[in-house]
C-alpha cells in the first residue's frame, strides 16, 4: 500500500504561461519559432508574462522538469502520494502556482522568497511550434534552511523515496546532499535525473559530488553522451556508458545502481551494478498523426517510473508505465496529462 506523501520531489519549480499567438507577437519580443531562451533584461522579454495573461487566454500549467514529473508521479498513483519542494515568491504568479498544483492534486511546500518573483516560462504557441522564454526568478533562489527547517523535515523524514531533477544542481547542492544522505542512512532509494546535457558538461563537479548516492539515474542519449565527452570515456555507446555509471563507486551498499537512458523512440537501455548484460525496452511507437508536442515526455517518463517504484512494481514494469505515461503525455500539448485521467494496463 502508498503511504501518504511517499515520494518526495526537490527542483526548481516554473509557472508555464502558454498562449496561442502568431508571427507578430513573436517579432514583439524578438523570438523565433521554436526558441527556448531565458530572458534577456536588456530587452522587452519581462513583459511577455503579463502581456500573454491580459491579451491572450493563457493557460496555467505547473512547469520546472521534477515538477512535471511530480505532477505525473501524482496522476497516476493515489491521492496525496507525492510531495514536491522548490522556492517561488510572493506575489499572483506563485499564488497562481500553488492553485494549480492544487487542482491536479500535488502538494507543495514552496520556500517563498520576499524579493525575488516566481520563476515564468512565457509559451507561445504558433501552429505546431513552441517559442519558450523563461525568468528563473525564485526557482534559483532555494536555500537549505528551508529543507532543514523542523516541520520541512519532518517530512523528508516520512517520505520513503526520493526525486532530484539535475537542474537543481545549478541552485542548492547541499539540499540535495542533505536529502541523499538521508536517503543512504535510511536505506531509501534516491533518484537523480541528469535533466540536460549542459548539467553533465558545465556543472561536472556539483554533478559527480552526489554520484555516490545515486539508487537510480535518469537520462536521454543526448545527456548521457554528455556525461561521456566530460568524464573523457572511451566509448560513446549508450550501453557503455550506462554500464560505466552503474558501476561507479556507491554508497549504499544494499542497493544497486539501476542506469536508464531513454533514447526518444529507440529502445531504453538499462545497467544494473555489477551486472554485465545491459538490457533494452523497446519503446512502443504510436502514429505521428496522434503527436501533438514532445515537450515534457522526459519529464513525463520519469514520473512514470517514478510511480511504478512507489509502487513496488519491478524494473520491468515500471519502465513499461514510465513509457506509457509518456506516450499519453506527447498527445497532449505542453507538459500535461489526458483528462479524463487513463489507467495504465500493462502492455505483457
Amino acid at each position: 500500500m502508498v503511504k501518504e506523501f511517499s515520494l518526495l520531489c526537490l527542483e526548481n519549480p516554473l509557472l508555464d504561461i502558454q498562449a496561442n499567438g502568431n508571427q507578430e507577437l513573436l517579432n514583439k519580443y524578438g523570438l523565433k519559432a521554436n526558441d527556448a531562451i531565458l530572458v534577456d533584461p536588456k530587452t522587452n522579454h519581462l513583459e511577455l508574462y503579463d502581456d500573454l495573461v491580459k491579451n491572450y487566454d493563457a493557460k496555467f500549467v505547473a512547469g520546472g522538469a521534477a515538477q512535471n514529473s511530480a505532477r505525473g508521479a501524482q496522476y497516476i498513483l493515489p491521492p496525496n502520494s507525492v510531495l514536491y519542494i522548490g522556492c517561488i515568491g510572493k506575489d499572483s504568479y506563485g499564488e497562481q502556482l500553488q492553485k494549480v498544483c492544487a487542482e491536479e492534486g500535488l502538494r507543495v511546500e514552496y520556500r517563498i522568497d520576499p524579493e525575488v518573483p516566481t520563476g515564468r516560462c512565457g509559451v507561445i504557441i504558433t501552429g505546431h511550434n513552441r517559442s519558450m522564454c523563461t525568468d528563473l526568478g525564485a526557482a534559483n533562489h532555494y536555500q537549505l534552511d528551508h529543507l532543514k527547517s523542523p516541520e520541512i523535515w519532518k517530512l523528508v523524514e516520512e517520505a520513503e523515496y526520493y526525486y532530484v531533477g539535475g537542474y537543481h544542481l545549478t541552485v542548492c547542492v547541499p539540499a540535495i546532499l542533505a536529502l541523499a544522505e538521508e536517503a543512504a542512512a535510511k536505506n531509501k532509494p534516491f533518484v537523480m535525473n541528469i535533466s540536460a546535457p549542459f548539467i553533465a558538461q558545465f556543472f561536472k563537479d556539483q554533478l559527480d559530488s552526489t554520484s555516490e548516492y545515486w539508487d537510480y539515474l535518469l537520462g536521454n542519449e543526448t545527456e548521457a553522451e554528455a556525461y561521456a565527452t566530460a568524464h573523457d570515456l572511451p566509448s560513446k555507446a549508450i550501453a557503455d556508458i550506462a554500464k560505466h555509471i552503474a558501476n561507479l563507486p556507491k554508497k549504499n551498499q544494499e542497493r544497486k545502481r539501476v542506469v536508464i537512458i531513454t533514447q526518444g523512440t529507440l529502445p531504453t537501455v538499462v545497467a544494473v551494478q555489477g551486472e554485465d548484460n545491459v538490457q533494452e525496452f523497446p519503446v512502443v511507437a504510436i502514429e505521428e498523426k496522434d503527436i501533438v508536442d514532445t515537450n515534457g515526455a522526459g519529464d513525463a517518463f520519469a514520473g512514470g517510473f517514478l510511480a511504478g517504484l512507489v509502487q513496488g512494481k519491478e524494473l520491468k514494469e515500471s519502465i513499461d508505465i514510465a513509457q506509457w505515461l509518456a506516450s499519453w503525455n506527447v498527445r497532449q500539448l505542453g507538459p500535461s496529462y489526458p483528462k479524463p485521467k487513463k489507467e495504465y494496463t500493462p502492455r505483457n
